[in-house]
């Protein structure tokens, strides 16, 4: 028989899905795979048996249905101040991985580098490796997980083809500063770079933080391209909406990449989702005091069980440090985690380069009651696992 992929050969499945089969198995609470156990807003709901008696059942526009882009490019400039076109810097795409392996392919060559930081949400290698481009990675140290300008500019001396810029980062909780994303803006332009943003935690952010734009920053748009998704802010994780917004160079090749891909997302679904990028302020205001709370429940519950961790400045992931428990390996920990303490977690080696054992990932979007029978289970942590 021929031989498989040379490309793909090092690939293993995702790990945190792994873990997440791995809860089930056990009966963990999974805080491991990130997606809430709480409903959509109930405006979606409504729409969305209201469609299934509807004429959205076939084909869409390749790029999705006109309604929406409108919607989206309204609520783009709205939080972003970026004026977008709805018909020339759009495209809809099956969730934020395809938007983020179509932007991938439309810009890099086989050869190219592509910088990422590490940790980094595990997608990114592998889109990297996938488009036949090579990654360099840049550390973000913890625990404020900031990176060293230097180190960077290092990296760009290498003439990479793009950057990827996740903010607010999974799995680290970072978000960038506005002279941390100007200091990558700079470099971009001077190194004339493309810089590939992940932005599916706009909305999830904690105070004193906010969220910069990097398509906002002066000189910024044309070589932005911003992948995104409507997953988590509607708590639609399973309904795989994401989307491209980059000028119309780059998005009249993303629109051919993401043709042949996939053809297009769900059509039903964009018509539902209109509802959604609809809402006004007041919908995102409740999201953010919603998972600030969440983050305020978990942390307490944490700290009073005596567990080492780092605290999110936005989206909804926390590193646990285990080097007290004494395993050598955390993919190991969060397996016997799993097993004997019943709660499901990702180990963190998954998401950086370098050599690291000492963390292991939970999320906090879920439920109160899911959280704290976690905290529950987790509190005869030190009885089970020392």
């Amino acid at each position: 028989m021929p031989a498989l992929s040379n490309r793909t050969n090092t690939f293993t499945d995702s790990v945190i899905r792994r873990m997440t089969r791995v809860s089930n198995e056990y009966g963990a609470v999974n805080l491991s795979q990130g997606f809430p156990d709480f409903e959509p807003p109930k405006e979606i709901l409504t729409r969305l048996a209201e469609v299934t008696n509807e004429d959205f059942h076939q084909y869409s526009t390749t790029w999705v249905a006109q309604n929406f882009r409108e919607a989206l490019a309204a609520k783009i400039a709205h939080f972003s101040g970026v004026e977008v076109n709805p018909n020339t810097e759009l495209v809809v795409t099956c969730g934020s991985t395809e938007a983020m392996m179509a932007a991938m392919m439309s810009v890099t060559n086989p050869g190219d580098k592509v910088i990422v930081f590490s940790p980094f949400y595990e997608n990114y290698g592998a889109d990297t490796i996938l488009s036949g481009a090579e990654p360099i990675y840049v550390p973000l140290v913890p625990p404020s997980f900031c990176f060293d300008a230097n180190v960077l500019e290092d990296a760009f001396r290498q003439n990479p083809k793009a950057i990827i810029v996740c903010n607010p980062s999974n799995p680290c909780g970072k978000v960038f500063t506005r002279e941390e994303l100007t200091v990558i803006a700079d470099l971009s332009k001077k190194y004339d770079t493309f810089v590939i943003t992940d932005e599916v935690y706009e909305h999830i952010f904690y105070a004193p933080h906010k969220h910069i734009y990097m398509a906002s920053l002066p000189d910024m748009n044309e070589r932005t391209i911003v992948c995104n998704s409507l997953s988590k802010t509607y708590s639609i994780t399973g309904w795989r909406l994401g989307y491209t917004q980059a000028n119309p160079r780059i998005t009249d090749r993303i629109k051919k990449v993401h043709d042949f891909l996939t053809v297009g997302a769900a059509s039903p679904l964009q018509e539902v989702a209109v509802t959604g990028l609809r809402f006004g302020d007041e919908y995102y205001r409740d999201l953010q005091e919603k998972y600030a709370h969440k983050r305020n429940l978990f942390l307490q519950g944490l700290d009073s069980i005596g567990l080492q961790h780092t605290v999110p400045e936005g989206a909804y992931y926390i590193l646990i440090d285990i080097c007290e428990f004494g395993f050598e390996s955390d993919l190991e920990f969060a397996e016997v985690l799993s097993k004997k303490v019943g709660v499901g977690a990702v180990p963190g080696s998954s998401f950086f380069k370098e050599k690291e054992n000492r963390f292991v990932r939970l999320h906090f979007a879920k439920k109160d009651d899911t959280l704290n029978e976690a905290l529950n289970r987790l509190s005869d942590i030190y009885k089970k696992l020392r």
